[in-house]
């Protein structure tokens, strides 16, 4: 594994442990941890002109839903624009240090799952933006959501700076442990919601523990079962999709061009999608049939994307899935840093969740898809309920953003660990508080940055250049 910026052309089997170590304390002298604090915007910056080159190539009669979302607050606004922060990013002080990047490493992007082996662990649940790069930009994308988060969730300015030097203390010291473990002990490492829990309990109170287990209680009831239950219902003794535009629309009421609106299409891209399983994935599919599609508006920065769901059954009614194929543009990162290697956008996305993610969707594969006006799009595809949650960010308190960003800070550490070359990122992080410290200046000068654009954005709505639907 080479790359044409950073470390990994130096790096050989035979290199030692104790040499790779010093190439990362010897890149201090180059890029002194502190400059990773730096931040200045650009000449003529102008985000709303981001967001709307961003927006022509998504369905725009979802973009103001999209729009809508990211106005109700600093934090929903910056969760939305990781194109404008990409931006940002590739005009400051990089390390040369690359590992696979989340590449929208906010808090709402961290959750729980179910593995394949029916276990629920704790990971990073987002990856629309992963391609290689620098990997303090995973770290300034999440303490710059932290600060800002705690902005709006009232907590004072030592709060939010405990909380981001929490994340980046967890961080380096996953990254140090890991320096310390076999190849094999990191890429098995993961974090199980039972151990997650039992961590959390020993920082807070008896209720703010009670959050915790409510939280885990939903993750295990959010499955495939319920989600037939709230998404789907009978008619004329069929399966089938609910109708509830403009959130989810059957296919046949698409209007205008769109790679997904026939049946026949739903059904070539569901099956040619096999290719990119693995034989045993190809055969258990294959056992399903697809009854029903239809479009289905999902978060908030991916709105407009296209974006399906589909299902499925096996033996009957009692045996579903419900796949999502989501549409995968090019990383907002890529115009900062050497373009993927993956010329499909889907594979990209898949390839980048297999190399950090401990234990990845069952079905996540990949597929494109030309639609009516001879535009082929990049999907891809994995299961959309499968006892996966998230933390409601506006319920935690300072105690509990504390004990979350520990966490979220340990899983972006195995993440890198995986992906990236750790001995070498464990030695330019050292074991000291400059790290920690240098990350949290530049969480607070960022979310500065985010609220004046925040207001840019309101102002720009206000004036009718960006047209918005509010509540939905």
């Amino acid at each position: 594994m080479t790359e044409s910026h950073g470390v990994g052309a130096q790096i050989t089997p035979a290199t030692t442990i104790e040499e790779r170590l010093a190439m990362g304390r010897a890149i201090r002298s180059d890029v002194p941890r502190t400059s990773l604090a730096a931040f200045g915007p650009a000449t003529a910056r102008d985000p709303i002109a981001i967001l709307e080159a961003q927006a022509e190539s998504r369905v725009a009669e979802l973009n103001p839903i999209r729009y809508g979302r990211m106005a109700t607050s600093p934090f929903a606004f910056y969760r939305g624009s990781a194109a404008v922060m990409g931006a940002d990013l590739g005009s400051v002080v990089r390390s040369p240090i690359y590992v696979q990047l989340c590449g929208d490493a906010h808090l709402s992007n961290f959750g729980i799952f179910a593995s394949p082996e029916r276990q629920l662990v704790f990971d990073i649940n987002d990856f629309d933006e992963t391609i290689r790069g620098p990997f303090c930009w995973d770290l300034k994308r999440l303490a710059a959501s932290i600060v800002i988060a705690g902005q709006d969730l009232g907590f004072t300015p030592k709060q939010q700076e405990n909380a981001v030097l929490s994340m980046s203390e967890s961080y380096r010291d996953g990254l140090n442990d890991f320096a310390k473990q076999r190849h094999l002990d990191v890429w098995y490492s993961h974090l199980s919601v039972n151990e997650l829990a039992k961590q959390v309990r020993r920082r807070v109170s008896t209720a703010q523990a009670a959050k915790v287990d409510g939280l885990v209680s939903r993750a295990q009831n959010k499955d495939v079962f319920r989600a037939k239950r709230k998404l789907t219902e009978e008619v004329d003794g069929r399966r089938r999709f609910r109708s509830d535009p403009p959130i989810l629309v059957r296919v046949e009421d698409i209007v205008g061009a769109d790679p997904l609106k026939d049946e026949d299409a739903v059904q070539r891209i569901v099956g040619s999608y096999h290719d990119s399983l693995t034989d045993d994935r190809t055969f258990l599919l294959s056992q399903y049939r697809v009854v029903d599609f239809a479009r289905k508006v999902v978060g908030v920065g991916s709105v407009g994307t296209r974006c399906y769901i589909a299902l499925l059954i096996g033996i009957d009614e009692d045996d579903p899935i419900i796949l999502q194929v989501k549409e995968a543009q090019r990383s907002v990162l890529e115009p900062y840093l050497d373009p993927s290697p993956y010329e499909n956008q889907g594979r990209r996305v898949v390839e980048g969740q297999r190399m950090v993610q401990a234990t990845p969707d069952t079905f996540l594969g990949w597929q494109q898809q030309a639609d009516g006006d001879g535009i082929t799009r990049d999907f891809y595809v994995r299961q959309l309920h499968d006892q996966k949650g998230s933390v409601e960010i506006d319920n935690l308190d300072p105690v509990l953003m504390d004990a979350y960003a520990r966490v979220c800070g340990w899983a972006l550490a195995r993440a890198h660990a995986r992906s990236g070359y750790r001995f070498v990122l464990s030695g330019y992080l050292g074991k000291g508080d400059v790290f920690p410290q240098t990350m949290a200046a530049f969480a607070f000068a960022y979310a500065e940055q985010n609220k004046s654009d925040y207001q840019r954005y309101l102002d720009a709505i206000a004036s009718g250049r960006l047209h918005v639907v509010h509540g939905v």
